[in-house]
């Protein structure tokens, strides 16, 4: 297979780059964390807070967004979910996560908007909301029933914390206090409370060490530590007992990754790509993509390269040095060479652009 030896060097900086995309980004919005920060174009609100006309009345042009997330049965959702909103398709104007299901952020200008929520062990949800004069404006969102959901109660005596009806594994609702616990632990990790964290979310595993979710929170708060192999612990046992967790496949490839070990991390990323089908996360399909590529696997690595960055909407146009790596392990050297020179075009401000300039010269001197 041919491909040039510039392509194949990962330095410090890319490292740093994929280390904000899988675990900064990645594991805190996947956790459906309480993650407080939003862009300037946004401010999150607390959901206890009433801020209404006083936050139009502060912000002139602006308005409020309320999001709501309900469950299967309507009513607002009682465990923390991450949402996201974005102006425009791609520009982020914030994060927040939800309270009682309930998630506020003022925006300073009004527009079309997306938002997008993330609860934990689901598919993300998304709608779209045109904003067109000052206030209050309201987006409902609804979770999809889940047909075997059972209660903490009735599965008190499930000693991993799933149950079975009819041979398919049910997910359990964790008790109020094993709840709160978890909830706490989330948040704490989002705003990089660790020593919060630790005490959360091991007070969380202590009354319900074998629920998926506190299982994958543990992960999460292991790779946060770099704790990789005690992260791949706990999430490959959260994947074993819930088969259908994509967002503990995706951070379990992303604890292998993070050891290097590239081969081992495809299944996981495979397997999370293909439970979260059409609402794929362009995050988890990066990693695996560059999984492919350390791998040496150049075409599967070009093809989700490049979905990666279609489903990033403009994101994360980092992903396309990734692109231009993948070209250039499959022999398309002036394919790379283009990506190169496009990024440099629409982002030669940004900090990777000395990279790309070094890598055209050096596919320039081939020719």
């Amino acid at each position: 297979m041919r491909y040039s030896s510039w392509a194949r060097k990962t330095d410090s900086k890319q490292r740093e780059i994929d280390t904000r995309l899988r675990v900064a980004r990645l594991d805190v919005a996947m956790l459906a964390g309480a993650l407080l920060w939003c862009a300037p174009a946004a401010w999150c609100v607390e959901s206890e807070q009433d801020s209404g006309s006083k936050a139009t009345e502060f912000f002139g042009n602006g308005a409020e967004i309320n999001v709501i997330v309900h469950d299967g049965t309507g009513n607002p959702i009682s465990s923390t979910a991450m949402v996201r909103l974005y102006r425009d398709g791609n520009i982020p104007s914030g994060e927040g996560a939800t309270s009682h299901g309930r998630v506020r952020f003022v925006v300073t200008s009004l527009g079309e908007f997306t938002v997008v929520v993330e609860p934990a062990g689901q598919a993300t949800l998304q709608k779209d909301v045109s904003v067109r004069s000052p206030g209050e404006t309201q987006v409902d969102l609804f979770l999809r029933p889940a047909a075997n959901t059972i209660s903490g109660a009735s599965a008190a005596g499930a000693s991993l914390g799933i149950a079975s009806n009819g041979g398919s594994a049910a997910k359990v609702i964790l008790a109020p206090k094993a709840q709160e616990a978890f909830d706490k632990g989330l948040r704490a990790l989002s705003v990089e409370k660790m020593h919060d964290a630790e005490k959360y979310v091991g007070e969380a595993a202590r009354l319900a060490p074998g629920h998926p979710d506190v299982l994958y929170a543990q992960g999460v708060l292991y790779l946060k530590e770099k704790n990789w192999s005690d992260a791949q612990a706990a999430l490959e046992k959260a994947t074993q007992i819930d088969p259908s967790h994509a967002r503990a496949f995706a951070a379990l490839g992303m604890a292998l990754t993070d050891q290097r070990k590239f081969e081992a991390a495809i299944a996981p990323l495979e397997k999370s790509v293909q439970l979260d089908g059409a609402t794929a996360n362009w995050e988890t399909e990066f990693v695996l993509a560059r999984a492919y590529y350390e791998s040496a696997r150049y075409p599967e690595a070009l093809t989700m390269s490049k979905k990666a960055l279609a489903d990033a909407k403009g994101r994360a146009p980092e992903i396309l040095l990734l692109v231009a790596q993948a070209l250039t392990g499959n022999g398309l050297y002036a394919e790379a060479e283009e990506t190169l020179k496009e990024f440099l075009r629409e982002h030669g401000d940004r900090p990777e652009a000395a990279k790309a300039r070094r890598w055209v010269e050096k596919l320039e001197a081939r020719n």
